[in-house]
């Protein structure tokens, strides 16, 4: 079996006929005017993982970029966030993980996200010079790794893509003078939002998914169809 299936796009729009998995802690949003809808989309709990970690990813580097905070104060601060990021990722996503026999790939997010936040910490405390002038390299490099591992998981090519984005990232860090942090927040925040406004190529249905019941895989199965239909 091919490790990426090339005939499905690397993105495309939400598809909605999600499996039983998917559908769990489902949030539908819409913005409506009168009777006029200006924006309506599906978010399940990995999106909501991404638009998560959009969010802080943004407020960290943003602040590091604009506010007068001095670095012991913003460690702490960065420190709380990313725990609290790390935790909130961990229980939107620990039973899809679980049905598609990924724990693996949480587990690898986790120890890197953690062990980026004790480097920076060793960087700020220690005064380690080396550590804070490549704090931006630091993370884009972490979020490489943890993309490089969700797209061999996944099988998907748009995750190996983003891994690649980010280590381009790390190339024109040296181009951006002094904006190194606001450059870095806004790519990783634009491909978090990116992957949560999208649907992204990944592997086929696996054959049994050993937790779900014989009706939710018999869910799962129509759903797939649906979906093959939709496709054409």
């Amino acid at each position: 079996m091919p490790l990426f299936n090339s005939a499905k796009p690397i993105i495309r729009r939400k598809q909605h006929a999600l499996d039983f998995q998917d559908r769990q802690g489902l949030l539908k949003l819409r913005l409506q005017i009168s009777n006029k809808t200006l924006f309506q989309n599906i978010y399940t709990r990995i999106d909501q993982v991404f638009m998560v970690w959009g969010l802080i990813t943004a407020v960290i580097f943003f602040t590091a970029q604009f506010a007068p905070i001095d670095w012991v104060t913003q460690a702490t601060f960065w420190s709380i966030l990313t725990v609290v990021g790390t935790a909130g990722m961990t229980m939107l996503t620990h039973f899809w993980v679980k049905v598609e026999r990924l724990r693996w790939v949480l587990y690898a997010w986790i120890i890197l996200m953690l062990g980026g936040v004790a480097i920076t910490n060793f960087g700020i405390y220690c005064g380690s010079g080396t550590v804070l002038m490549h704090l931006c390299h630091l993370w884009l490099g972490l979020s490489a790794m943890g993309y490089f591992c969700t797209g061999i998981g996944l099988r998907s090519r748009a995750f190996i893509v983003s891994g690649l984005f980010h280590i381009l990232g790390i190339a024109i860090l040296p181009f951006c003078l002094g904006w190194q942090f606001l450059a870095t927040g806004l790519l990783m925040s634009a491909n978090l939002l990116m992957f949560a406004e999208t649907q992204w190529d990944m592997r086929p249905p696996i054959d049994n998914y050993s937790i779900l019941t014989e009706e939710q895989k018999e869910f799962n199965r129509e759903q797939y169809l649906i979906r093959q239909a939709e496709s054409g």
